[in-house]
């Protein structure tokens, strides 16, 4: 059985999310700090490592057409080191939105501002995480 887990990349924080035991929905989890590449890198494996993960996805983030940003360019820097750190797979998935979908469902529930900045990172990788498992799941049946 396959357990998930997903990153929400940021310049500042990752957000950090898991799949339920069924591979149905997801969980988020916590948010990490960003310390410099080589801290960072070590971590995620060890957050993998720790979840018992087999496949790890991350947001992509790119332009609201789909084109590549400064971003993601960024961001595809920091997962091909990513990928050399861990023997699972490191798949990429559209990021667009789920951080504004995270910060919308925050506020709906009331979250000052402060909380919000804490958890938002992890809703969105929630919100990724999501969107793959929906996907896998849909050509599953």
């Amino acid at each position: 059985m396959e357990k998930y887990v997903a990153f929400d990349i940021g310049d500042k924080r990752i957000g950090v999310a898991v799949s339920d035991p069924f591979n149905t929905y997801a969980l988020p989890s916590f948010t990490y700090v960003r310390k410099n590449l080589r801290e960072d890198i070590s971590a995620l494996a060890d957050i993998v490592k720790e979840k018992g993960a087999t496949c790890v996805v991350c947001g992509l983030p790119v332009n609201f057409d789909g084109s590549e940003a400064l971003q993601t360019r960024k961001t595809q820097r920091f997962l091909d080191e990513l990928k050399a750190a861990l023997t699972v797979p490191v798949v990429c998935e559209d990021e667009r939105f789920t951080t504004a979908m995270a910060h919308e469902t925050l506020i709906s529930e009331g979250m000052s501002r402060e909380k919000r900045k804490n958890y938002v990172d992890a809703l969105a990788a929630a919100n990724i995480l999501d969107g793959y498992l929906s996907r896998i799941n849909g050509k599953k049946q």
